[in-house]
Formats: structure tokens, C-alpha cells, sequence
């Protein structure tokens, strides 16, 4: 509810306007027409209303620090999320930290993120920080109400090289799960033949829960995804086997199928990862490529583009068309050409 108060002064009168936001604080202003203290009354209410207004005061006495802080303290928040955004956040707090958020511009985020392009970051990482930051500043518009429009909004994505399609031989194959089994971590194995038998992503496999396994059925339901649709996809052969294997010595003190040493945070694999890709002598091979690997063995088996897209929990078929080159028609074409060409 809007206050007016009337003010006579040595230049006339004038009308003082105060209305209340909620969550704390006031906005106010003065007129010397009492029509306009009335209209610009009803233009803050109406914005209140409709969730539109934010308090001025609120962006010039909060830094960039104190958003993020409690951005990665809010409940909704998972700990998969804080994990993922924790670091980048934390580089943004070197950078902008002690900055208001009223004195935050695009320009600003765009030439700090540039500066990660030249200490040798890739595109598309300077845009993962980009969009970490939008989603803490995406809360501060929606619900905090400490500022009206999200400045990354205004910072233009970088463009990124297209996705590659690379995928193990026969040969890598046989010669990296050797290695994965001969790990001192024992999970390694069962890692990377879930990615190859259904083609989840690095940190679908790692927030795995034992109550998404059933080894009955032979399925794993995965939560943690990227578009954030639950997914279910069969498990067969040695993958189902050793998980079978794996639940027979699980840790109780969590629910994670492979966790950490903290139980509430899943295993870091990374080191004992590159160790096998160096034994195994694979080089340009990401965790990432298992999925893409998946993928083509479906594809150079005849499964149909769409079941591929619905073990890989693709939306649409965009992103499978890029495994079309593999299908047996095109490798007959191909084929018959060859054999054409020295007249066999």
C-alpha cells in the first residue's frame, strides 16, 4: 500500500511517495504533481503484483559475492549442481566478487569471460561459466527480487565447434577394458561398460543410486540427466553382471553406487581414467566418446535412430543424425562403389 504525503517547502509544495516491498525496504519518490505521485504509486504496485518489480536499494547494497553465496546455500539447489558450478562460481567472486550488482554489466561478464580465452580456455567451457553465473542471477530476478533483468541474458554465447563423432575400434575397445580391469580402481570397469552399453553421460553414471538398479529386471533408471528427463534403459551382458557383483559389496553408508570417500559425493575417476587411456595407447579420446562409441554400435547394428535416441535420452533425432554415416545402407553404398571401382 502506497503512503502520500503532502510537503510544503520554501519552492512550493511537492508529494513525497512511499510504497513497501515486500521481503523489507522501501521505495520512494517525490513529484510536485499529485497525479504523478498517484500514477507512479500504481506503477510500483502493479509491478509488485505481477512479480516485476525488484528493489533499486537491494542491487546497490548487494556484491556479486553475496548472490553467489546464497545462490549455493539455497535448498532447491542439488549437491550435483554445487559440485558442477561451485569452482566456476568461485572464479566469478575473484573476478567480479566485491562489484555491486547494480554496477555488474554484460560488458563486464563479456570481458572477464575473455579473459579465460586467454589464459587457453575452450569456448565451450567460457560458456559453461557464462551460464553458471546466469542461473545464480536468474534466482536474484525470480525470487530474490534484488535486481530486474539478468545481465547474461545480454552476454552473446560463444560459438562452438560442432560435436565429433569419435568412437572406439574393436580394437581400442578390447585393449581399454584390459586396462580398466587391471585398475586399482575397482569401479573403473563397471563405469565404462555401462557408458558403452547405454550410453550415459559421465555424470548420469556417477550420481547412480542403488534404488535406480534393479538387477532383477535387468534396468537403471537415470535421474541426473542433462535435459533433466528421467530415463530408463535396459542393462545386459557383462555391464548387468558385474553391477550384480558390485551390490554384493556395497558400502552402507551410502546410497550411491559408486561413491567417494565422502558418502554424500560420488567417486572421482579422472586420474585412474587417463591412466587406462595411457596404457591402453588411445590417444584424442575423451570419457564423453564412450557415449558417441554407444551410439555408433547401435547404429552399425540396424537399431533405428529413434530407439537410438531414446537410450541416449535425446529429444528429437537432430542429435542422432550424426551417427547416419554408419547405418548399413550407407556402408552397402559405400561398399558396392569400392568393389565397382576394382571390378570385383
Amino acid at each position: 500500500m502506497a503512503t502520500i504525503r503532502k510537503r510544503d517547502g520554501k519552492n512550493g509544495s511537492s508529494y513525497q511517495v512511499q510504497v513497501r516491498i515486500k521481503g523489507g525496504g522501501v521505495e520512494s519518490a517525490s513529484f510536485k504533481s499529485l497525479t504523478k505521485a498517484k500514477i507512479w504509486a500504481q506503477s510500483v504496485e502493479a509491478s509488485i503484483r505481477d512479480g516485476k518489480h525488484f528493489n533499486k536499494n537491494a542491487a546497490k547494497k548487494h556484491t556479486l559475492s553475496d548472490l553467489i553465496e546464497r545462490f549455493l546455500d539455497h535448498p532447491s539447489l542439488k549437491d550435483k549442481t554445487k559440485l558442477n558450478y561451485g569452482p566456476q562460481l568461485k572464479w566469478w567472486i575473484s573476478q567480479l566478487g566485491e562489484h555491486k550488482l547494480v554496477d555488474i554489466t554484460p560488458d563486464k561478464i563479456s570481458r572477464s569471460r575473455d579473459g579465460l580465452l586467454k589464459k587457453g580456455f575452450q569456448k565451450s567451457s567460457t560458456n559453461r561459466y557464462v551460464a553458471a553465473l546466469s542461473s545464480a542471477y536468474s534466482m536474484a530476478v525470480k525470487e530474490f527480487g534484488w535486481i530486474d533483468t539478468n545481465p547474461c541474458s545480454k552476454v552473446r554465447k560463444l560459438s562452438e565447434p560442432r560435436g565429433r563423432t569419435r568412437f572406439l575400434t574393436d580394437d581400442e575397445r578390447e585393449r581399454l577394458l584390459i586396462s580398466c580391469e587391471n585398475s586399482n580402481a575397482k569401479e573403473l570397469l563397471i563405469i565404462v561398460l555401462l557408458a558403452l552399453s547405454t550410453g550415459a553421460r559421465k555424470n548420469e553414471i556417477r550420481w547412480l543410486r542403488w534404488d535406480d538398479v534393479n538387477v532383477q529386471t535387468g534396468t537403471v533408471i537415470f535421474r541426473e540427466t542433462k535435459n533433466g528427463i528421467i530415463r530408463s534403459v535396459p542393462l545386459v551382458g557383462r555391464g548387468l553382471d558385474l553391477i550384480r557383483e558390485w551390490g554384493k559389496i556395497r558400502r552402507l553408508d551410502t546410497d550411491l553406487v559408486f561413491p567417494g570417500k565422502n558418502p554424500k559425493h560420488p567417486v572421482l575417476f579422472e586420474k585412474s581414467w587417463k591412466k587406462a587411456l595411457k596404457e591402453s595407447d588411445i590417444e584424442d579420446f575423451r570419457f564423453h566418446d564412450l557415449r558417441h562409441s554407444a551410439a555408433s554400435y547401435l547404429i552399425m547394428a540396424g537399431v533405428h535412430m529413434r530407439t537410438v535416441a531414446e537410450i541416449l535420452g535425446h529429444k528429437t533425432l537432430a542429435m542422432v543424425q550424426r551417427y547416419s554415416h554408419l547405418s548399413p545402407e550407407h556402408l552397402r553404398g559405400e561398399l558396392t562403389r569400392t568393389m565397382e571401382s576394382v571390378n570385383l
